[in-house]
């Protein structure tokens, strides 16, 4: 009798830069390739990397029995607006809702005496109004006109859109306006264009949000079909039938055809990969509050794993200025979906240093994968932080991904655009890039831990994505952190992360009642048999959005605010009945988590705001991978730069380096995809599963941005 081999793993991350690959079995053991992404169709890059790990492996494509994917897709189409041709539909007399906004000028935008507001995310030309009115309790004040929703569909079917998005006041307590507005639109349209309601988005109250999450969406999705039909199609011809899950933003993955239909549930499908590679790798060994810090290409991430989980957001902004995170109202174009909370900032390897009225700048703009740094001679003649960290010495000419660095070609870029321009040497201005680039990158730890009260100092940073191990030490000094992990295959981090993913999706829908209601022994039952009916009602849908009917877990949770309050917290519930004891436990963590925030200890009366249930498939992922020592090669040195000269230093190969082997600094250890950094003042030692725990032995001198 043959035994059949067993299946394996296939994950993908599609970056801005770099498109990287993870081949994986029940073994532990990995291939991995890290090819430049090919902008105008991601997919193509996606399976340039599949076929190199398919071969170099020698594993039949049809031994793959899971395809993982991560993308930045639907972030890039909203930034750069290359979205479907939308229509947008509203309740008559808002119809301006999208153009006023909410902006925040940040940054240089604060003086600028000529500043002009970005345009809407529709123009009005493709703005409608109907006539209806749905109460802030549900009722019906004003009938749907029918009439007027005729002549509205006529004339968006005059536009040629390919979507609709349809968003009415009030429509998340009472849907019917809306569902009837859409059949009355599609009629009218060719079969198959989507008219996306917000009640079936993200069914919340706050229009102005509800309306630009059911507008992205409508947006994002046509794009994101096609792409993973493309990707489907190209995976079927190398012979790979495993289905496709694609990570979404809290840190789950979904089915593919869920993810076309709800694209804005992938805006941060990238970033939050890392995050949850970040929470796995510190679980593996006994750390639970750690920060995720994943540099790449063309961003550097942030973001925050306290006792084991990463934390969750319920609104974020896509693009928009300032180092804010996810959560500064204007400085981009809101999000109501849940998402893994992070802070991103325009600076990773690719980022160009330029000199502005002799000011030395590096970001946000990027060389990208075409044409790349400099030092990549594939024709970019602009510096980048790789450039200047290859002059510096920390990066191998001879070990890079699939192509050789010129260091030649990254110094007479500096020359040119800095150094020359500064009228400093090229070394002087390489520190300047490197550290400049440090100081940036801090900003998005900054905004994950002290800006919201959080001491970082008592946190591991975890080093993930190609540039990070090089950053990753003189980051932790800025903030007084004395531990580092690198895990093995620290390059191709968010890659790892999702093999680790959960299958799961997220409902909510708003359920506005005090505290007090609930726990009142003479007013709850009503009031709490209708959340529980609402929970039931939410968990159902999830369960139909996964095709699945038994093997799941929901875990429910509620908004909770003080009344009067704009902004609420998510508060976790038990498991079983709902009872008055239930909100008033969830009541006191409100309270703690309150204390926690600001620092401020009140006991003010509050109200749950939202219901949520989030529905998960456990996955059964691989061991995590591993890193096989080899026999060392003979020991070399290199010159690095050390703050103040060049120094000789040992520069040894990971691969070479085995369990319980001590690092001591200043050292590189070098791998196909990325470079570590152990600066003087540190020490690294090796464990048994490959990974490096870096911990500072000398104590400098912090600065706490």
């Amino acid at each position: 009798m043959t035994v059949p081999e067993a299946e394996m793993t296939l994950a993908s991350d599609v970056g801005g830069t770099f498109t990287d690959v993870v081949l994986t079995g029940d073994d532990g053991r990995v291939q991995v390739a890290k090819t430049l992404t090919t902008p105008a169709d991601p997919a193509v890059g996606l399976l340039r990397g599949v076929r190199q790990v398919l071969d170099a492996a020698g594993v039949a494509p049809e031994r793959i029995g899971r395809f993982v994917h991560a993308t930045t897709l639907a972030t890039n189409v909203i930034l750069e607006r290359t979205g479907v041709p939308v229509a947008f539909v509203t309740t008559e007399g808002f119809g301006s809702m999208l153009a006023l906004g909410r902006q925040a000028r940040v940054e240089e935008e604060r003086y600028d005496l000529a500043y002009e507001q970005p345009d809407p995310p529709v123009p009005l030309t493709h703005t409608f109004a109907v006539p209806e009115r749905v109460g802030a309790t549900g009722e019906v004040l004003r009938p749907l006109d029918e009439e007027a929703a005729e002549r509205v569909a006529g004339d968006i079917a005059a536009l040629g859109v390919s979507a609709v998005a349809i968003c009415l006041l009030h429509s998340y307590l009472n849907p019917a306006h809306e569902r009837r507005l859409a059949e009355i639109i599609a009629a009218r349209l060719p079969e198959g264009t989507p008219v996306v309601e917000s009640a079936a988005v993200w069914p919340e109250l706050g229009e102005y949000e509800r309306a630009t999450t059911t507008l992205m969406s409508a947006y994002v999705g046509p794009v994101m079909a096609s792409y993973l039909r493309r990707l489907g199609g190209g995976l079927a011809e190398l012979g790979i039938t495993a289905p496709i899950h694609v990570m979404e933003s809290a840190g789950g993955v979904l089915p593919a055809a869920l993810a076309a239909s709800r694209a804005v549930y992938t805006i941060e499908s990238g970033p939050a990969a890392g995050v949850i590679a970040a929470a796995r790798q510190g679980a593996d060994r006994g750390l639970a509050d750690l920060i995720s810090f994943d540099m790449g290409g063309t961003t550097a991430k942030a973001g925050l794993v306290r006792g084991g989980r990463p934390g969750i957001t319920h609104e974020f902004q896509v693009g928009g200025k300032g180092s804010f995170g996810g959560r500064r109202p204007g400085t981009g174009v809101p999000i109501k979906v849940p998402a893994i909370d992070l802070a991103e900032v325009g600076s990773g390897g690719g980022s160009i240093a330029w000199v502005d009225a002799g000011t030395l700048r590096v970001g946000p703009r990027s060389a990208g994968a075409d044409p790349g740094p400099a030092c990549y001679g594939r024709g970019g003649e602009l510096p980048t932080v790789t450039d200047a960290n290859l002059v510096l010495g920390y990066l191998d000419p001879d070990g890079f991904g699939e192509f050789r660095l010129s260091a030649e070609l990254a110094r007479n870029a500096i020359a040119e655009h800095v150094a020359g321009p500064l009228g400093v040497d090229v070394v002087e201005a390489a520190a300047a890039i490197h550290d400049i680039a440090n100081a940036q990158m801090g900003a998005a730890v900054h905004v994950v831990t002290v800006r919201r009260g959080i001491d970082p100092r008592g946190f591991t940073l975890v080093a993930l994505g190609g540039a990070a191990p090089t950053h990753v030490a003189r980051l932790a000094e800025q903030f007084g952190i004395g531990r580092v992990l690198v895990p093995p295959q620290a390059g191709v981090g968010s890659a790892v992360g999702l093999l680790h993913a959960d299958l799961a999706i997220e409902r909510a829908r708003t359920f506005l009642a005090p505290a007090s209601t609930l726990v009142s022994c003479s007013a709850s039952r009503d009031a709490l048999g209708e959340l529980a009916a609402i929970f039931a009602d939410l968990e159902r849908a999830a369960r139909a959005d996964l095709a699945i009917e038994t093997g799941a877990t929901a875990v429910r949770s509620v908004g909770v605010r003080f009344i009067g309050q704009a902004h609420a917290f998510t508060i976790e519930l038990p498991s079983g009945q709902i009872t008055p004891e239930t909100v008033q436990r969830a009541t006191e963590e409100f309270y703690k988590r309150y204390h926690e925030s600001y620092g401020i200890d009140l006991r003010d009366p509050v109200e749950l705001t939202t219901a949520r249930v989030r529905v998960v498939i456990p996955s059964d992922p691989p061991p995590l991978p591993r890193a096989d020592a080899v026999p060392e090669a003979e020991p070399r040195t290199r010159p690095i730069w050390l703050g103040s000269e060049f120094g000789e230093v040992p520069v040894l190969e990971r691969a070479g380096c085995g369990a319980g082997e001590e690092l001591a600094g200043p050292c590189v250890i070098t791998e196909p995809q990325c470079s570590l950094l152990v600066p003087r003042g540190w020490r690294g030692v090796v464990d048994e599963r490959g990974a490096i725990l870096v911990e500072r032995t000398e104590v400098r001198l912090e600065r706490h941005s």
